[in-house]
Order: C-alpha cells, then sequence, then structure tokens
C-alpha cells in the first residue's frame, strides 16, 4: 500500500455480520503467526509511523432484503439507492458513537487528521477518497453494489463495531436522514468557504467516548445493545 515500512492491503471476501466478524479475528491471529515464525512483527495500529499514512480498515456494507439489495439502484447517482443514502445519514449523525466502537484507540485519533488520504470529511462520493463514505463503482451489477466506510480501524473489537456501524445505517432508513450532497472533487482543494459546511470526525477518543455517552438510543434498539454494556465500556 501508500504507507512506508511495509504497509499491505488484504481484501475479505463478503460475509454476514457475525461470520465477518469471526473471519477479522482469525484473520489478524494468523497473520500474526505467521510473521512471528519469520521473525517479524505485524502490527494493526492505525498511526504505527508518524508523517506516514496510517492503516484503516475500510469496511464495505449493503443490506439485503427478499434476495434483492435494497442499496442498489440503477440510474441515480452512482446507482444507490434512497435507502442507502439514508443509511449514509445515519452513519454520519451517529459518527461520535459509531467511532467510540470502531476506532477505539487514542492511536486511532492520529489517523484520523487532515491529509494522508485519511476520511475525515462526513461527507459521500464516488470518487473522493478524502470523503468519510466512498462507493465504490468496480462494477455495476447489483450484486456488487454497497457503501464504503472508512472511518474504522482494525483495532476495533469487530463484533461490537460492525453492529454500531449497522444499527446507526438503520436508524438514519427509519427516520429518512439525509446527509450532505455527494462531493467528487477533492475536498482539500476546495477553498474554505466551499468546506465551511462540511462536518468532520471526531478529534479524540474522549470526544467519540462522550457522542455515546449522549447518543446511544439508537444502539440499544432491538435489544441489540445492553444499557450494561454501553455503560461499562464508557467506564473502561
Amino acid at each position: 500500500e501508500v504507507a512506508t515500512a511495509g504497509q499491505t492491503e488484504i481484501g475479505l471476501d463478503v460475509a454476514e455480520l457475525v461470520d465477518q466478524a469471526d473471519t477479522l479475528v482469525k484473520y489478524k491471529y494468523i497473520i500474526k503467526n505467521v510473521a512471528s515464525q519469520f521473525n517479524k512483527t505485524v502490527t494493526f495500529m492505525p498511526k504505527p509511523i508518524f508523517m506516514d499514512n496510517g492503516s484503516g480498515m475500510h469496511t464495505h456494507m449493503s443490506l439485503w432484503k427478499s434476495g434483492k439489495n435494497v442499496f442498489y439502484e440503477q440510474n441515480k447517482y452512482a446507482d444507490i439507492s434512497e435507502t442507502a443514502i439514508y443509511f449514509i445519514g445515519g452513519l454520519f449523525k451517529h459518527i461520535k458513537a459509531v467511532l467510540a466502537f470502531a476506532a477505539p484507540t487514542t492511536d486511532s485519533y492520529r489517523r484520523l487528521v487532515p491529509g494522508y488520504e485519511a476520511p475525515i470529511n462526513l461527507v459521500y462520493s464516488a470518487r473522493n477518497r478524502s470523503a468519510s463514505v466512498r462507493i465504490p463503482m468496480y462494477s455495476s451489477e447489483e450484486k456488487a453494489k454497497r457503501i464504503e466506510f472508512r472511518c474504522p480501524d482494525a483495532t476495533c473489537n469487530p463484533y461490537l463495531a460492525f453492529s454500531a456501524m449497522i444499527m446507526a445505517g438503520i436508524d438514519g432508513i427509519i427516520n429518512r436522514i439525509s446527509p450532505p450532497a455527494p462531493i467528487d472533487r477533492d475536498i482539500y482543494e476546495l477553498t474554505p468557504e466551499e468546506k465551511q459546511d462540511i462536518k468532520s470526525t471526531p478529534g479524540s477518543l474522549k470526544e467519540s467516548i462522550d457522542g455515546l455517552e449522549t447518543d446511544h438510543d439508537f444502539l440499544l434498539k432491538g435489544d441489540v445493545f445492553s444499557k450494561e454494556l454501553i455503560d461499562s465500556y464508557i467506564k473502561f
């Protein structure tokens, strides 16, 4: 990948939420053990090297109902449906609570800074790598249509992080939360006036944890999260 010191990207095949969390845990375990056999060390730190590109965990998501991808709608922007747009709106509305689980270390916020292709801008785009959500355009097929949430990193507990992402998105769908309009220009090249209304990811772990403390009702729906888990997580 783009950073130094042997940074590598590995993509995991699509799977349902719990299976994918299992796969991620096994993936990290296997890679660390194989590296150890060759007297190497693998780190999943988001920002292991100062002034170099960090390591994220770009998470691709789509929702399916009755065998149909509800994120797909042909001849719309990037072929994504209104449902997908509301899902993005939910992610952005609850970004602090989501990142309390999906970017859960102090080092996470050394990665989420301007520059280094870091996804700090709460906008979506089909072409813009500085956006928090990108719409991959590799394929025009329904089965491939998805959103790519670029803020998480691999220090997270995937069972909690994936669940928080999905719950935020579903809340966006239920409440028809619209995100800002997509931006296809490089946000770092916009004038101050052009980007004054673009919101950013939290600047610290404390900001995310404080956000989780004040905004977690959406996580409790359907007993996906419990109040006890959230309270103990915040305390920890």
